[in-house]
């Protein structure tokens, strides 16, 4: 698997594919770059799943925004939810026990305070989760997808998918210390944004294929072909 997703974005006209993601990375602070980048991940997801063996071309630009900003929904909720629920827990706790006071009060505090100990285990958890929530919405095409816990469940319990969350891992810290030896020069700073996207192509690969070897669906439907809300 790691093996297919490190060649995989070099795969057909791929320095077209790597500057033209490479310019939406640089300017994705701008918000609208970076849904058609998503949107792309999503294609990348969705043509996985299918059984391509090359990236996708950049193309159909309106259906791969409407395509990005739902996988950006579906992210933000993942994302926004458990922390909002995780910070009224915590500082719940804290306040709760500072208003009562007493030892009563100093457990509830203590009880907050541990809590955040917690937080680190939910951005895992969260990272591990969305990448399956994006594939099942590439495979069926609905924003429902990205929140169906029946399709999602078995795929994030699989050692496919496991394998899929870890090895990415590896990719990442290897593109950090590449990055970081970019960024020494200014020219090596404005590749920064073409490695990025090359790393993240070959990342969402990684997941499609795992998504796929669990739903044992490599020929399923048109995806995200017309997203519905």
């Amino acid at each position: 698997m790691l093996e297919d997703g490190l060649s995989y974005p070099a795969r057909g006209d791929w320095i077209g594919r790597i500057l033209i993601g490479g310019v939406l990375g640089f300017f994705s602070f701008l918000f609208v770059p970076l849904f058609f980048l998503l949107g792309y991940f999503v294609r990348v997801l969705e043509t996985s799943i299918e059984g391509a063996d090359e990236p996708p071309a950049f193309d159909d630009w309106g259906e791969l925004f409407v395509t990005g900003l739902v996988a950006f929904v579906i992210t933000f909720a993942y994302s926004i939810v458990p922390v909002v629920v995780y910070s009224v827990v915590v500082f719940g706790l804290i306040g709760a026990g500072g208003a009562i006071g007493g030892d009563g009060g100093g457990l509830l505090a203590g009880l907050g305070f541990l809590s955040m100990l917690a937080f680190l285990p939910l951005l895992l958890l969260i990272y591990y989760i969305v990448p399956a929530a994006l594939a099942n919405y590439a495979r069926r095409g609905t924003l429902g997808a990205g929140f169906d816990v029946d399709a999602i469940k078995p795929v994030v319990l699989s050692v496919d998918y496991l394998i899929a969350v870890l090895l990415p891992l590896v990719v990442a810290f290897v593109v950090w210390i590449v990055v970081g030896i970019l960024f020494a020069t200014i020219v090596g700073a404005l590749v920064v944004p073409f490695v990025q996207f090359y790393a993240q192509v070959a990342i969402f690969r990684m997941f499609g294929l795992a998504f796929a070897e669990v739903q044992g669906s490599e020929s399923t439907g048109t995806g995200p072909a017309a997203p519905s809300v």
